[in-house]
């Protein structure tokens, strides 16, 4: 970072103070400053580092120091200002009466200039009380703004808001005002009548199977309209529910239930051989749809009453990866959901309005889907079972007519570049779960003008959303697209180590406050009180969650997100710590070491690769890294597990003696990692799609018996294959064909068939 202070005299400490503030904004450690004197002649540049963190009394010695030697340089060292391209120009008077920056990298942060003669004016008051403290914690706000800050940031938007009562409450109260209006909309249509109906004797079936107040229940069903009423009949009948994902392997499955504590796990009759036989499992018996009760469950009991519950009490539970490697069940009360789905202040949601459900329940995502509509008299679609194929996500986005639509921030990139005209029925867009591209968010509200836009951020921890941004207007397609502002029920902050807060445009970790909090992790209070800490501009037992996450607010009074504090990073819109595969590796008696790191796939996304080192050498690393692959598909969801697994020798270390992350290899291609032998393709079309699947998944050599997901792909990686495909050999395929022939000899042969059809077929068009 360089800065250009023009200047008649500048103390030592006052470059300090100002490469302090700099540093802080903008997390550049190393400072680059260049100095005029009063006579206009320039003795020379200096760079002082703040990598080390060092007291401001180091720094401004190391400052005094960089000085001296430039200007011993003399005429070597000297030069002008205007030939200089700093990023960011900086001109401070001797009194430090006057202090400006102009960015020139990015124009968008000129603004942060008209603070920086506050917090440079702070940073030495600061520094003349306790010389000896650390940059990174020097006070850059006044003591008398601390409050009015803090309250600005909380207090407009954490007061309490919603409704006393259950999530389920909102629902049954909408289905007494509408109850002829529609619903659902799946394989069936139900109406709100029809709901509460089906939702009250399956309630009442719970009950009579002592399923009631402070029990969790797992629910492993496919995405459908019977999903819908379970969830609704688990918290009418006073218990939480514990969404499951039928993708997990058995293994997972039996230790989140157990985990949990669930006294029972709702399913479906394809996926009861998922369940040990240990775990208690409930399968309905589904009804024709002419019988009196109307709905897809049959009960003798008597309908159960919704129950009355506190706003505190547990509504469900969901599960995040760990960085201990143990999965985190993350217990959320009913006050929480009601908070983000009831009158929104960053959504408005109408009668007529159609949600798509589309999210795993399992993921936070369903909760927004799922509660908002329904507690508005809106009608939620549910998208088919089984992979999204964006065609066919496009096709019911438009046949549907859906008005709101919610998408994470890998699947909207997809959905944008490939089916931009998709979006010409739906009214507001709401996208998040990852930085979103600037330029994709352009591109969608210039096509359709009509459309709101949210940007929403939230961890699991605060349920969805703790912050969005919503605009009518497309945002700039060079700059980041801002979180917004705290929601309704929700107070944000953004702190320094010390948990004071940061002024506009200076880096702090940011803090959730307020109604939407989960009440902590199951069974792991150790990692509750790490995360979930007394808030100290709350009263007595006042909390708020530590993000991990970097954020700054912005002239404008928005935040902006500026990564992860830690190694978090998003995989297929799910959060995963790679400490937390690099303890399941480490588990297997084979590895001595692994590292776990993220890398582009290619597609606006992230993946996991993985380096181990082992106890003993083996002449076959290939065969490991699969074994190792399928032990953890075992353990882990399919999203944490590794793309390819690499054996190495050793790992490369630092100076001190910490494996050096920065030094393994992020080549693109890099062995291929599968477990049946490497087959070489026969004729010209095997070779041709050998070689896009190469591209797309950075991979070689490509085998035409490997398959397509076993090498790493996953649905929006296919919709790059797709249109790879199209573009190098003239074909229109659809998603579909991927997942029945996912090997190359397979699609090569159904490709070869259906061009010798005599009429052109649906799935493959020239």
């Amino acid at each position: 970072m360089t800065i250009c202070h023009d200047v008649y005299t500048l103390s030592d400490s006052m470059l300090a103070a100002a490469a302090t503030v700099v540093h802080r904004q903008t997390g550049q450690d190393h400072v680059t400053i260049a100095i005029h004197d009063g006579t206009g002649s320039f003795p020379g540049r200096i760079t002082v580092s703040v990598a080390d963190d060092p007291t401001f009394e180091t720094l401004t010695a190391r400052t005094g120091a960089a000085i001296g030697a430039s200007r011993e340089a003399g005429e070597a060292a000297r030069d002008g200002c205007g030939e200089i391209e700093p990023d960011v120009a900086v001109e401070l008077a001797a009194d430090a009466s006057l202090i400006s920056v102009h960015v020139l990298s990015r124009p968008t942060e000129d603004d942060y200039g008209h603070g920086i003669h506050s917090e440079v004016v702070a940073a030495l008051a600061a520094a003349r009380l306790a010389p000896g403290t650390l940059v990174s914690r020097l006070l850059l706000m006044p003591d008398d703004a601390i409050t009015e800050f803090t309250r600005s940031g909380y207090d407009a938007k954490a007061g309490r808001t919603a409704p006393l009562g259950g999530v389920h409450d909102l629902v049954l109260a909408q289905a007494q005002r509408t109850p002829d209006s529609f619903a659902l909309r799946g394989s069936e249509r139900l109406t709100y009548r029809e709901l509460d109906l089906q939702s009250r004797l399956l309630a009442a079936e719970l009950t009579a199977m002592q399923v009631g107040r402070g029990t969790v229940v797992g629910v492993l069903m496919h995405r459908s309209e019977r999903l819908i009423v379970t969830l609704l009949a688990v918290l009418r009948a006073g218990a939480a529910y514990l969404a499951l994902d039928p993708d997990d392997h058995p293994s997972r499955l039996s230790r989140l239930t157990e985990d949990a504590g669930a006294v029972l796990v709702i399913t479906e009759p394809s996926l009861r051989e998922r369940l040990p036989e240990e775990v208690r499992a409930y399968v309905p018996q589904p009804i024709s749809s002419g019988s009196a009760a109307g709905g897809q469950f049959a009960h003798k009991s008597e309908p159960a009453a919704a129950q009355d519950l506190p706003e505190e009490q547990l509504a469900y539970i969901s599960y995040t990866s760990g960085s201990t490697g143990e999965p985190k069940g993350v217990a959320v009360p009913h006050q929480a959901v009601v908070r983000l789905v009831h009158q929104p202040d960053w959504l408005t949601i109408q009668a007529e309005d159609v949600f798509l459900q589309l999210a795993p329940a399992s993921f936070d995502a369903s909760i927004l889907e799922i509660w908002a509509p329904l507690a508005h008299g809106a009608e939620l679609v549910l998208f088919p079972a089984g992979p999204i194929d964006t065609s066919q996500l496009a096709a019911t986005i438009r046949d549907q007519r859906i008005s709101v639509l919610w998408l994470t921030a890998g699947l909207f990139h997809q959905m944008v570049a490939e089916h931009l005209d998709a979006f010409s029925s739906v009214r507001h867009v709401i996208a998040g779960g990852d930085v979103l591209a600037p330029e994709r968010v352009h591109a969608l509200m210039t096509a359709h003008p009509q459309l709101i836009f949210t940007n929403g951020y939230g961890p699991t921890e605060n349920t969805t959303f703790t912050t969005c941004w919503t605009s009518s207007e497309p945002p700039p397609s060079w700059a980041p697209v801002p979180i917004g502002t705290a929601i309704s029920g929700t107070g944000a902050l953004v702190l320094d180590p010390d948990l004071r807060p940061v002024p506009a445009g200076v880096r702090g970790e940011l803090y959730a406050t307020g109604l939407g909090l989960a009440h902590g992790y199951r069974n792991q209070p150790g990692a509750t009180a790490e995360r979930f800490v007394p808030c100290p501009y709350l009263g007595h037992g006042g909390r708020m969650y530590r993000t991990g996450d970097l954020a700054r607010w912005l002239p404008s009074g928005e935040l902006e997100f500026l990564g992860r504090i830690d190694q978090q990073v998003k995989i297929q819109g799910y959060r995963v710590e790679p400490g937390a595969v690099e303890a399941e590796l480490v588990r297997d008696p084979r590895v001595r070491q692994a590292v776990v790191l993220p890398q582009s796939d290619g597609s606006a996304g992230k993946r996991l690769l993985a380096y181990v080192t082992l106890q003993t050498p083996t002449d076959d690393p290939g065969d490991i890294s699969v074994q190792l692959r399928e032990t953890l598909a075992r353990a882990l969801p399919g999203y944490m597990v590794p793309w390819a697994i690499v054996v190495r020798r050793d790992l490369p270390l630092n100076r001190n003696g910490k494996v050096d992350r920065g030094a393994l290899p992020t080549a693109q291609r890099i062995p291929r990692n599968v477990w049946n032998e490497f087959v070489p393709a026969r004729t010209s079309l095997e070779v041709a799609i050998a070689d896009i699947w190469g591209s797309v998944l950075g991979i070689e050599p490509i085998g035409i018996e490997d398959d397509f997901f076993d090498l790493g792909g996953h649905s929006l990686l296919a919709v790059d294959l797709i249109e790879s495909m199209r573009a190098r050999l003239g074909v229109n395929m659809r998603a579909r064909m991927l997942y029945l022939q996912p090997t190359v000899a397979e699609l090569a042969h159904q490709l070869s068939a259906l061009s010798l059809s005599p009429a052109t077929p649906e799935a493959l068009q020239p």
